[in-house]
Order: C-alpha cells, then structure tokens, then sequence
C-alpha cells in the first residue's frame, strides 16, 4: 500500500533549494541541481534529478 505513493517517473521532482525527498529509504536535500545525502554507511551520496527518477523517489518516507 505504501507503493502506491511512490511517484512516477515522470513526475517533477521539487525545484526548492532545501526540499527533502525520499529514495530508497534515504532522505536527499536539493543543493544547486543536485541532490546530497549519505548511504547506509554515512557516505555521502549525490545524484541528478534523472538519477531520482530512474531510482524512484517520494515526497515521504517509505520502508524499503
């Protein structure tokens, strides 16, 4: 049921410097045209707009 929130991939992801979304059980902020966060092991972690939707990303956390 959870699932069912996840967003297409053609979605538009948040343009807000700040914004929060979630991926993969990962909380990533919006800096510049990019999107910062850490892995399971406090790397930090960047990806592109693209790279979210390609990953699937939401707007609130998910369980993995």
């Amino acid at each position: 049921m959870a699932e069912s929130r996840k967003t297409s991939t053609a979605s538009p992801l948040p343009t807000a410097q700040g914004r929060v979304v979630w991926c993969q059980g990962h909380a990533y902020v919006r800096e510049d045209a990019r999107w910062v966060g850490v892995d399971d092991r406090g790397r930090p972690r960047s990806f592109t707009d693209a790279d979210l939707r390609r990953r699937g990303w939401s707007l609130t956390r998910m369980a993995r």
